[in-house]
C-alpha cells in the first residue's frame, strides 16, 4: 500500500514554479486524482506558499493561488489545534527547522504521512517523519 504524502512550501513551489522535482509532485496529484486519495498540506505551509508568492509576484499571483489554483489541486488542508502548535515548537526548540517546516513534521507525525520536499533542512529530522525527496 503506497502511503500517503504531505506537501511542504517547497515541493509545492517547485509544482507551481517548474523548477527541478515539479514532475515528480505533478505525478502524485495526478495519481491522487484517479485514486481520489487526497495529498495532504498543512495550512501553515499553504500559509507560507502565499506569502512567498505575494513578495515574489505580487498579492494578485499570491490570492489567484489561494482562489482557483488551491480549490483545484486534490489536495486536502489540514488545520492546526493548539496542540499541534506546541508539537510543532517542541520539534523547533530541538531541530534548526524553520517553524512552518516544523508544522510539516508535526503533521507527518501526527497523521503518519510521508513528506514530499526537496529542502535540505528536513535531512536534519528524517528520524522524525519519513521524507520522500523529490
Amino acid at each position: 500500500m503506497k502511503r500517503k504524502k504531505l506537501l511542504d512550501s517547497f515541493a509545492m513551489l517547485s509544482y507551481l514554479n517548474r523548477e527541478a522535482g515539479f514532475q515528480k509532485v505533478r505525478d502524485i496529484m495526478a495519481d491522487s486524482q484517479k485514486s481520489e486519495d487526497p495529498v495532504f498540506m498543512n495550512e501553515v505551509n499553504i500559509g507560507e506558499v502565499y506569502y512567498i508568492l505575494f513578495r515574489k509576484r505580487g498579492r494578485e499571483k499570491a490570492e489567484y493561488f489561494l482562489e482557483r489554483v488551491l480549490p483545484s489541486l486534490p489536495l486536502n488542508p489540514i488545520p492546526n489545534g493548539f496542540d499541534d502548535v506546541v508539537e510543532a515548537a517542541r520539534i523547533k526548540a530541538e531541530y534548526p527547522l524553520s517553524f512552518a517546516d516544523c508544522f510539516a513534521v508535526a503533521t507527518a507525525k501526527k497523521k503518519n504521512l510521508d513528506i514530499l520536499t526537496g529542502d535540505p533542512e528536513f535531512r536534519r529530522v528524517e528520524k522524525l517523519a519519513a521524507i520522500e525527496w523529490l
